[in-house]
């Protein structure tokens, strides 16, 4: 639970993705980003109760959260090369992981197969 590491982390990762959604509308292509659950936004282990940070009992630091979180996660769809008109669909509010499969597909000009999750867009 490094924060100034987790900053600078965070910071990298950033200008990374930057890079790479620059280099993709350069060449007129699609982005779609997304990632996994951390735990950047929350480093503490938190009193279920009042959502206080736990405290060591011995030292009385804060005691730091080593899984992730359950933070949503987002997805990003964009690019030079996106259609217009491209929309998230509506009442999608469970969607998970599983659907990104299928809006990658669609995205590549190819219909969702049946059985898989429904497309984000």
């Amino acid at each position: 639970a490094n924060l100034k590491a987790t900053k600078q982390a965070v910071a990298l990762c950033d200008a990374k993705v930057q890079e790479l959604v620059d280099t993709v509308n350069e060449l007129g292509g699609i982005y779609l980003i997304t990632a996994d659950h951390g735990n950047a936004d929350d480093m503490v282990q938190r009193n279920k109760k009042t959502k206080e940070p736990a405290k060591n009992p011995e030292t009385g630091e804060n005691l730091a959260l080593t899984s992730h979180t359950l933070a949503p996660v987002p997805v990003l769809i964009g690019g030079s090369g996106l259609p217009e008109g491209i929309k998230f669909k509506e009442g999608l509010e469970d969607a998970g992981l599983a659907n990104v499969t299928g809006t990658i597909m669609n995205l590549m000009g190819y219909e969702t197969p049946e059985g898989w999750e429904e497309s984000l867009i």
